[in-house]
């Protein structure tokens, strides 16, 4: 997990990836890996813990009513840089691969990212906000 830490974080830095960006490469391999994880367990009758099966709870600073943003999604859809997030959904691809991850490794590492990402759009008081580079906290 530590590699495709260290990867994510210096990928995201060099290419300054807005926050819009990374949540939708992550929400993209989260859904494919627990596509997987989910044939695996109708297979085996195995159980997903809530952990792996659901986003991790925020803690958003906003009441819901302040945070409420009116965007066309289309129009951001347009706005998205796709070579930089298929740059960044290669690395994770490949990194999960090298590493040996398995579905729930892997789910819950990209979990972490997807609750600082899912934190921050949260904190978001307007559609520029979006597409704000990902700040990442100290111990990131």
């Amino acid at each position: 997990m530590v590699t495709l830490q260290e990867r994510m974080v210096n990928l995201i830095g060099q290419l300054t990836m807005p926050v819009s960006e990374v949540a939708l490469v992550l929400q993209h391999h989260i859904q494919g890996l627990l596509g997987s994880l989910n044939d695996y367990v109708e297979k085996t009758g195995a159980s997903i813990n809530d952990r792996v099966a659901h986003p991790w709870p925020i803690e958003s600073q906003m009441r819901t009513s302040e945070s409420m943003i009116t965007f066309d999604a289309e129009k951001v859809l347009k706005i998205v840089d796709q070579d930089r997030m298929d740059i960044l959904s290669t690395l994770i691809r490949v990194t999960l691969v090298e590493t040996e991850m398995d579905l729930v490794e892997g789910i819950l590492a990209l979990r972490a990212w997807e609750q600082l990402v899912r934190q921050q759009l949260a904190e978001a008081t307007g559609p520029g906000q979006l597409f704000s580079p990902l700040e990442f906290p100290e111990e990131w």
